[in-house]
């Protein structure tokens, strides 16, 4: 067989060699193709990242991450700009946004950071209001957040362009202002369950709302209980809610299809009965970080996790880097990201 060498083609003249355009193919095995798109798209996924906390007695910048597909403790990934405790997360598949919480007073500010490398949380924006224990919705466009307190209970819900850096936008308002909840997505739709309102403990309402619009929420169904300081999740098409307050705390995982519309299903329990705690994903396995049983008081490190296109009981992660509650979590590779 003889030997083909690209550097001796020239066109008719010899004065250049070839030009390669377009997009080309072949069968062989001998062949190497190019990787394209943006550098920080390429590589493997699935990293959750768990921000600040309240690590009794004191609030905590602490960053945490894991590998979602594996098994094993939480390593350490880097500091936010400043401790913040009750903040919410969203994220695109390559950058995480922490936004709002207090340490002491209560913060509208947002930081962010690259989920596929570790380091500090830099600076992004602010909030419309500063707030903390919103509910948290994204795909990789855009996040969404939705009421919280400042402490008095608000029915606010802003946006901010993940890619971008700048300060939230107004997308539209809750029915009831709520707070203590917590946001599941799918690419196109995000479900905010459970919380707190006036005059009640804990609700059992979940509604939805369009991401890539902006406006109100709408009803979508209830939770099997209701409960507040819950932690959700999601795949693509399910969304899971686990742990919270329910009037005692409870270890009840419930589900729901994101695309339709109707009341939560039992899907099974966590490790430990616990709220406070914080849930993020992959598209195909939900995980639970951290969390408090006041009786007896104590906080955990545990990390549960659930294959989330099954139904059963939740299984033993590892372990965070520390016992702690009232933090926020996200990933690359969450169910908002198709």
């Amino acid at each position: 067989m003889s030997e083909f060498r690209i550097d001796q083609i020239t066109n008719q003249s010899g004065s250049r060699g070839p030009d390669i355009a377009g997009i080309t193919t072949f069968t062989g095995t001998s062949g190497m193709v190019m990787p394209s798109g943006p550098t920080e798209y390429r590589g493997g996924r699935g990293r959750g990242v768990f921000a600040g906390a309240y690590d009794a007695p004191a609030t905590i910048n602490v960053i945490d991450y894991i590998t979602i597909a594996t098994l094993g403790n939480a390593l350490d990934f880097g500091d936010l700009s400043e401790g913040k405790n009750n903040s919410s997360s969203v994220s695109s598949s390559v950058r995480g946004i922490i936004a709002g919480g207090r340490n002491p007073s209560i913060s509208s500010l947002i930081n962010y950071v690259t989920i596929s490398s570790t380091g500090n949380g830099f600076v992004f924006g602010d909030l419309t209001v500063a707030r903390r224990t919103a509910a948290s919705v994204s795909n990789n466009t855009r996040g969404v957040f939705a009421g919280g307190d400042t402490p008095a209970r608000v029915n606010t819900i802003d946006y901010v362009t993940i890619a971008s850096l700048g300060d939230a936008v107004e997308f539209g308002e809750l029915d009831v202002a709520t707070n203590t909840f917590n946001g599941a997505s799918s690419s196109t739709r995000g479900v905010i369950s459970g919380g707190e309102i006036a005059g009640s403990s804990n609700v059992n309402v979940i509604s939805y709302l369009t991401i890539a619009t902006t406006g109100n929420n709408k009803d979508f169904g209830d939770l099997t209980a209701g409960r507040r300081g819950a932690g959700s999740c999601s795949s693509p098409t399910r969304a899971l809610t686990g742990g919270g307050n329910t009037g005692s705390i409870t270890n009840i995982i419930d589900y729901v299809t994101i695309a339709s519309l109707g009341d939560a299903i039992d899907f099974g329990d966590l490790t430990q009965s616990r709220w406070l705690m914080t849930s993020t994903s992959s598209a195909t396995r939900g995980i639970w970080g951290g969390g408090y049983n006041p009786s007896p008081a104590l906080e955990y490190d545990i990390i549960d996790y659930v294959t989330i296109a099954s139904l059963g009981d939740a299984i033993d992660f590892g372990n965070l880097q520390s016992s702690k509650r009232s933090f926020s979590s996200c990933s690359d590779a969450h169910g908002g990201l198709g």
